[in-house]
Formats: C-alpha cells, structure tokens, sequence
C-alpha cells in the first residue's frame, strides 16, 4: 500500500512540478482581416436564405482564418468582420499577403433593404472604412 501510495505522489509531484506559470501568456492573438471584396444578390426575397462570398487578405503567414463575425448595427444594416488568428510563439512566418474567399448564410428577416459593411482596414487617423452594399429586398 506504501508504494502505490508513494507512486501516486510522485506522478503528481512530477505532473505538477512540470508545469511553468510563465507559460499563462496567451500563444495567439485575433485581429479583423481586411475585406477587399463581397459578393451578394442584386435583392433579397423575403425569408430566404443567401449565401455571401467574401474576399479578405491573411497579412502574413502566421495569421489564419477564424470566421465571421457579422453585428447589427441597426435593424437592416450589418457590420461584418472577417476575424483571423495570428500565431505570436513561431519563430518564423512568411511575410507574403494571401487572398483568400469564404462564405456565411444570411436570412432575410425583414422587407427593408440591407445595409451590409464590410471591414476594410483603418484609415490614417485610425478611424475604421468600410465597403457599403445595400441589397433590396423583394
């Protein structure tokens, strides 16, 4: 019984013992991607579900694409953002600008036009642009 005893106790010395409390600093960080392009419907029917295309740029080779983040601004208008992850412990990343597409699913909830916004980057006052489409809806 003593062994066991004194083995469990060690495992969790060892398990414990092992880890480092410098290493809580977060390994990655997420930032908006610019947005160069969409490609939505010339109008919407109500109700239905549209898929929208987007083209943003990965500014470097340690970023990645995470998704979509895509807010109401008012009742038609939508602010959307595509978010990437930058890897901040690698050692080294290309620094080469990749295009690349993705795509939501949008419902139609309301008979007004919408209003999308898409992220472009900031300006040199460090004021946010967008790309504005408005859609009809039928």
């Amino acid at each position: 019984m003593i062994k066991k005893y004194t083995l469990v106790v060690a495992f969790f010395a060892l398990v414990l013992g092992s880890c480092s409390l410098e290493d809580d600093e977060p390994n990655f960080n997420f930032k908006a991607l610019r947005i160069e392009s969409a490609e939505l419907p010339e109008s919407f029917n109500l109700n239905e579900t549209y898929q929208i295309k987007v083209t943003y740029l990965l500014p470097d080779g340690c970023t990645q694409y995470e998704g979509f983040d895509v807010t109401r601004e008012d009742t038609t208008v939508r602010n959307v953002v595509a978010i990437g992850v930058a890897m901040t412990d690698l050692v080294s990343c290309t620094q080469a600008v990749i295009q690349e597409e993705a795509s939501f699913n949008f419902i139609v909830k309301y008979d007004q036009p919408y209003t999308f916004r898409f992220y472009q980057g900031e300006n040199s006052d460090g004021e946010p642009e967008f790309l504005e489409v408005e859609v009809p809806v039928n």
